[in-house]
């Protein structure tokens, strides 16, 4: 089964139905989310339009974590998905995407990248927290 993200079958701002006037084409078909979870490093590389490569991390249990104060990056293995806002099921399920908080051997860092598109987990510690 195929995803697709297309308006072609949605309805009218007035209400009204919007034919079809063609089917769908295989450049317009989306994809699943990778839903990045901790564990064992596993990527999977899918191919993109124009024949470009995208690198989907579906698991990991290491960063590339920054620290401001001193600009270095270390890579530093993850301990737990503390929080995730994106979603209340990806915070519940422990799902990294950019925006989630994850506790690190260096501390509590927040993710800067998106690693179902970018291929990489990169982090910057947050300041001012502690590790609970």
């Amino acid at each position: 089964m195929s995803v697709w993200h297309g308006t072609l079958r949605k309805r009218k701002l007035t209400g009204g139905k919007k034919r079809a006037y063609r089917v769908k084409k295989k450049y317009e078909a989306g994809g699943y989310p990778a839903e990045t979870i901790l564990g064992e490093p596993k990527r999977k590389t899918t191919r993109g339009y124009g024949g470009n490569t995208k690198v989907k991390v579906l698991s990991d249990k290491f960063a590339s974590v920054t620290d401001p104060k001193t600009g270095k990056t270390q890579k530093t293995q993850i301990t737990r998905v503390v929080r995730n806002g994106a979603n209340v099921d990806y915070n519940r399920r422990g799902v990294i995407t950019k925006g989630a908080e994850i506790e690190t051997a260096m501390g509590l860092a927040k993710v800067t990248s998106r690693p179902g598109n970018d291929g990489i987990i990169n982090a910057v510690l947050v300041t001012g927290k502690e590790k609970s």
